[in-house]
């Protein structure tokens, strides 16, 4: 399908996901993925952080409302949780929750996981699958948009956690 991968590779591609175990004949898949030069520990409250914005273009999926530019302290995301939110409303639902490494949810029927995995101390691999069950006629062109969008959200988190670990690394003397 036209736009179904995005910065992954081919093993990325083919690992079970907890998106998977909740829609088993998806007439969508696709997959994103981005390198992040921080430790997958700081990566991860980022990613829990898309319960209250969305992250990517906050002018189209905001209404213009900035997405936070610092952590805010979220208590972990549940089971049932509200899985984002959309200028300040909730939306969608939070479907399963392995802490720290994926979080699952559902929204405007898809379904997605966030994984992140740590491929040495300091870098990490922050991906997304997202599958939908239905929508065979509309898939193409979900595949086309989710691409713009979520390349801008993961590529906005990934940023935030490079910035917050070059923030707290001490300075080094002359």
């Amino acid at each position: 399908m036209i736009a179904d991968r995005w910065g992954v590779t081919d093993a990325e591609v083919s690992r079970r996901y907890g998106c998977d175990d909740l829609v088993a004949r998806p007439v969508l898949a696709v997959w994103r993925g981005v390198d992040v030069a921080a430790p997958a520990d700081a990566v991860w409250p980022w990613v829990t952080q898309i319960r209250v914005a969305p992250y990517s273009y906050d002018l189209v999926d905001n209404l213009g409302r900035r997405s936070p530019d610092r952590l805010l302290g979220l208590d972990p995301p549940r089971v049932g949780d509200p899985f984002t939110a959309t200028a300040g409303r909730p939306v969608g639902e939070v479907l399963a929750v392995d802490p720290g490494r994926e979080l699952t949810g559902r929204i405007l029927g898809a379904v997605m996981s966030y994984r992140v995995e740590p491929v040495g101390p300091d870098v990490a691999r922050l991906l997304l699958k997202v599958v939908m069950a239905r929508g065979r006629v509309l898939a193409p062109f979900v595949a086309v948009g989710d691409l713009v969008m979520a390349r801008r959200q993961l590529l906005n988190l990934a940023a935030l956690a490079e910035r917050d670990r070059h923030r707290s690394e001490p300075r080094r003397g002359v």
